[in-house]
């Protein structure tokens, strides 16, 4: 049997939905509806998502009948270790490279270098990607209204 280091599926979500946002004209908003529909998630689910990406000041929220979601900050500068950290929290390869684990081998472990950079890499690799770089503009019929 295959295992794989796999990211969730909020995180997942979390990072479609915001690829999608990044596509619009700024100032633009998407009911939550159409953002659901287009990413094929359940709309409860979704959104607690961008609920979490609001209280992280990356999604804006608007309520009432035009209401819907867009992003807070250019999408220049949004990373996508920004939204995995909104939704799930800080990043770790395993309880090695968690500031706050439990692992009393990792001062002397010889795996402790290895994880950490690995850890360095991934990070790199989540902070130097920016959502203006993979916004999904395919998606978009103009669904959204301006605010």
């Amino acid at each position: 049997m295959q295992h794989t280091l796999q990211i969730s599926r909020k995180i997942e979500y979390g990072l479609r939905a915001m690829l999608f946002l990044a596509a619009l004209p700024r100032g633009m908003v998407v009911p939550l509806r159409e953002i659901s529909r287009r990413m094929g998630a359940p709309g409860e689910f979704l959104a607690k998502i961008l609920k979490k990406l609001a209280g992280a000041g990356l999604v804006l929220a608007a309520r009432g009948v035009r209401g819907g979601y867009a992003l807070a900050l250019p999408a220049a500068e949004i990373s996508f270790l920004d939204v995995i950290e909104a939704v799930e929290g800080p990043v770790t390869v395993n309880l090695c490279t968690d500031p706050h684990g439990q692992c009393h081998f990792s001062p002397g472990c010889t795996m402790f270098a290895v994880w950490q950079l690995g850890q360095e890499k991934m990070l790199e690799v989540y902070r130097g990607t920016k959502l203006d770089k993979l916004a999904m503009r395919d998606l978009h019929e103009h669904p959204a209204t301006a605010v």
